[in-house]
């Protein structure tokens, strides 16, 4: 059995496997420029954070009912709960799909009838967090913001802001976190993964964020890491997608121990797992292989997860007692 985990930092649009982008495009007479999920795979050989986006955004294009955004999320639901996901709190780019003509209640409500039996069908507790897209314009986010109303405090809890860093400064997006926060919606931010650090504390200070998404660039400045100490503001920490976007050269050299040393309460996510090597439960194995984690840390970090999570104190409790008394398989069993 797997050690419980939470994961906070998760696109579902970056859970699209290469078998499920060709069912779906099938289905929706979608025509793939890859002759197959194999050509699809080699190119997964991403520079950057650019490169990535300009794959994942073209691959959007097979989602088109609410049936595919069923699908979608319910697939990602069993690939997590079997890697010991509990609670799932999943990003979704409704511009990304509103651009290309799909209704915003066809991706909330097809993602929704997979969240709403999740529990019962997985064991897996779910939130659904609006991301924004910061290369868009603030405009375009407020117009989003605003349609997404009907499902405040309901299908949707929280918003995030993701996409394009560099250039893209958090205070752009200031009026549309204060209507957030005047809703009543959780608040998190892509920041300090491409962009320096100092987005990061423009995210707490102009935007009010409760999480930081990445904030790998925090030890760059260690006022702002004794902040975030003295807060307890968690980090979603997704060390795969770092190697594979060349943030990080490779995992043996991530900052996570520095990042843990620090006093940090940091998390572990996999991010977009479809593109990047990984979900949850293989993001952990492969972190205990390239730093030597024992299981304390890794009993740490899931801890971590449901500490920083959005859960009900009741839920958040019981899941904690479940990682305190989880019993780790010898090393040896696990690689024989």
């Amino acid at each position: 059995m797997p050690l419980p985990k939470a994961e906070l930092h998760l696109h579902v649009e970056g859970t699209l496997e290469p078998e499920l982008a060709f069912a779906l495009a099938a289905r929706n007479g979608v025509t793939l420029p890859y002759a197959d999920t194999e050509e699809l795979r080699r190119a997964y050989a991403f520079t950057d954070l650019q490169s990535f986006l300009d794959l994942y955004y073209a691959l959007m294009a097979v989602l088109r009912t609410e049936q595919d955004f069923e699908e979608l999320a319910d697939a990602y639901l069993a690939r997590a709960a079997a890697q010991g996901v509990r609670h799932a709190e999943i990003f979704f780019d409704p511009q990304a799909h509103t651009a290309r003509g799909v209704p915003l209640d066809v991706v909330v409500d097809g993602l929704g009838r997979a969240l709403d039996r999740s529990e019962e069908r997985h064991g897996v507790s779910t939130r659904l967090i609006m991301c924004f897209l910061r290369d868009e314009s603030a405009e375009s986010a407020l117009e989003t913001f605003e349609a997404a109303r009907p499902w405040f405090g309901g299908r949707i809890t929280g918003v995030g802001l993701d996409s394009a860093e560099v250039g893209h400064p958090p205070a752009k997006f200031r009026e549309v976190y204060r209507r957030a926060a005047e809703a009543g919606l959780h608040r998190v931010a892509h920041a300090g993964e491409e962009g320096p650090a100092a987005y990061i504390t423009e995210a707490l200070d102009v935007l009010g964020v409760e999480r930081i998404d990445h904030g790998l660039r925090c030890l760059e400045d260690p006022a702002l890491v004794a902040r975030l100490v003295r807060e307890r503001i968690p980090l979603t920490l997704c060390p795969l997608s770092n190697v594979r976007l060349r943030c990080v050269d490779t995992l043996a050299d991530h900052p996570l121990p520095a990042i843990l040393d620090a006093g940090l309460l940091a998390t572990v996510n996999s991010d977009d797992p479809a593109y990047f090597g990984g979900y949850a439960g293989d993001t952990f194995d492969a972190l205990a292989e390239a730093l030597g984690l024992d299981d304390e840390t890794l009993r740490l970090l899931a801890a971590n997860s449901f500490r920083a999570s959005f859960l009900d104190e009741e839920r958040r409790a019981a899941l904690l007692a479940e990682v305190a008394a989880y019993e780790f398989a010898p090393r040896a069993a696990v690689r024989a």
